[in-house]
């Protein structure tokens, strides 16, 4: 059976998605980041990057979101695009898309607006404009299709849908007004009985909810080892 090391933040989101859509059977296993559990010697000989989420399957191990999604689809034969090149062409950038730019992007610019030591006008401004940025184009992507590849739902879209989750917090309260086209994606997406199982993952473990000191040790431990200046 696969084990799914799960925290509720959008990465995990995505893979918690497909594994209920695909009605795959699975193991849940928590990794309370807040407290440090994501550096346990047994889960870094999993993920060596110490980050959620990852998955063990039989002898198969795979961490990172976009590529636990890519194998599940091609393992399942689920939501993947007609097995064209042009289509592969398109599946792969904007999953990589989503990996290497609404993911990085957003996480930045949630830090600089909510977590990093002040002053940090600079930082929040550069990642603020870039996850809004990275965002109107996948807007702009679904003006003209219902999906991002076009009539059919796709890891892709899960893998959207995974950090649309957090739009309020990263760019506003107000953020989806600009965006009409990826909030009907949500919406649809997050209708779907996967979506609410998927969300109801979290409540099945107390994950430590306070950004306290052992908290920020553990979630920002470039400041807790950073060496002093001068």
């Amino acid at each position: 059976m696969i084990k799914f090391y799960y925290h509720p933040s959008p990465n995990p989101a995505k893979v918690a998605l497909f594994l209920e859509e695909a009605g795959l059977p699975y193991e849940l296993v928590p990794v309370d980041t807040r407290k440090g559990e994501q550096f346990d010697p047994a889960f870094l000989a999993i993920n060596p990057n110490a980050k959620t989420p990852a998955i063990t399957d039989g002898d198969v191990t795979v961490f990172d979101s976009n590529a636990i999604l890519l194998y599940l689809a091609e393992r399942t034969g689920q939501f993947l695009p007609d097995d064209t090149p042009v289509m592969r062409g398109q599946l792969l950038s904007w999953l990589m898309f989503v990996a290497t730019g609404i993911g990085p992007y957003s996480g930045q610019a949630v830090h600089f607006q909510h977590f990093a030591p002040k002053p940090n006008d600079y930082g929040v401004t550069r990642y603020l404009f870039e996850a809004k940025r990275h965002y109107g184009i996948l807007d702009a992507r679904l003006a003209d299709r219902r999906y991002m590849l076009g009539d059919e739902y796709t890891i892709v879209d899960m893998a959207v849908w995974g950090w649309a989750r957090a739009i309020p917090f990263v760019l506003g309260g107000d953020a989806w007004a600009a965006m009409p086209n990826l909030k009907r994606l949500f919406d649809e997406i997050s209708a779907r009985p996967a979506a609410a199982r998927a969300e109801a993952l979290k409540a099945r473990h107390a994950f430590k909810a306070e950004m306290d000191a052992e908290a920020r040790r553990n979630m920002f431990r470039h400041i807790e080892t950073a060496a002093p200046v001068g």
